[in-house]
């Protein structure tokens, strides 16, 4: 038998893309579900937000025009900057520190193709951003008295969520070629995610922030993940708040599979296994 007879035996024994990525989906999870500092910091810190804000805004019982409570409105972006967070974020950050320990070099120099690295990342992102929003939806009603959706928000919910999610790991995998090092990725990527943060109406109403910025933000998905989130949990009059003066769920839609495509075109383009100096 031929070298290039078994080299095609061995490689149709191979299994398939995405049950590779399943399976190295299961162990980002378990990976990150180790990392103590990492789940305390993701999961914690928009529930603590939460609670600052509704606390120190939600005094005397404080509501926000059209009489919507302050723990109701900035609900909305502290899911969709936990989404950011838990996806965008994280692996911008671990991917370069992966990179350089060396841990993807040795998984390049394996029949692992770089799809089934990128689903398994997307599905380490989706797992921990349903724990994630859960605790803190759960926070939210138990604590600060805040209505859930009914069956037509829950399905606005779940597309903005799952489009968010997407869109936020793809994009991270892509950034992570940016920072230089492992060392370096954190003050590469916090700085984006800060900036990102203020100026999507996350920590302030978005109908308060000059108009300038308001244009600015609306480039980016976290504005429209956060006024895709404001549309499931604020009543329909809210609306009026928003610059449109409607939800615009067309355009959340749109501009989050752009940056979807646009993530997963620059992802495969830039990404590597080696750092680069190691060639």
């Amino acid at each position: 038998m031929s070298t290039t007879t078994l080299d095609r035996t061995a490689a149709g024994r191979l299994p398939g893309t995405l049950r590779l990525g399943v399976d190295r989906a299961r162990y980002e999870i378990r990976g990150f579900f180790r990392e103590r500092d990492a789940i305390i910091f993701i999961f914690a810190y928009p529930i603590i937000m939460l609670a600052i804000f509704a606390t120190v805004f939600g005094q005397d019982g404080a509501e926000v025009a059209d009489g919507v409570p302050f723990a109701q409105y900035f609900l909305p972006g502290m899911i969709a900057t936990g989404v950011l967070l838990s996806s965008f974020q994280s692996l911008a950050i671990s991917i370069p520190v992966e990179r350089d320990e060396g841990g993807l070099k040795r998984l390049g120099g394996t029949p692992l193709p770089p799809a089934a690295y990128f689903l398994g990342k997307v599905g380490q992102v989706l797992v921990v951003s349903v724990v994630q929003v859960g605790l803190l939806l759960a926070v939210a009603a138990l604590l600060f008295d805040v209505d859930m959706p009914d069956a037509s928000g829950w399905a606005t919910f779940a597309w903005v969520f799952v489009l968010g999610v997407a869109a936020g790991a793809v994009c991270g995998v892509g950034f992570s070629s940016l920072p230089r090092s492992g060392r370096s990725a954190s003050a590469v990527v916090t700085p984006v995610v800060l900036v990102l943060q203020f100026i999507s109406g996350v920590f302030f109403a978005f109908y308060d922030l000059p108009s300038w910025m308001q244009q600015v933000a609306s480039v980016f998905p976290l504005k429209w993940m956060a006024q895709g989130m404001r549309s499931v949990f604020l009543p329909d009059e809210a609306a009026s708040l928003e610059p449109s003066g409607s939800w615009q769920h067309g355009a959340t839609a749109a501009v989050l599979l752009a940056w979807l495509v646009v993530g997963l075109v620059v992802g495969v383009r830039t990404f590597r296994w080696r750092r680069r100096d190691d060639g």
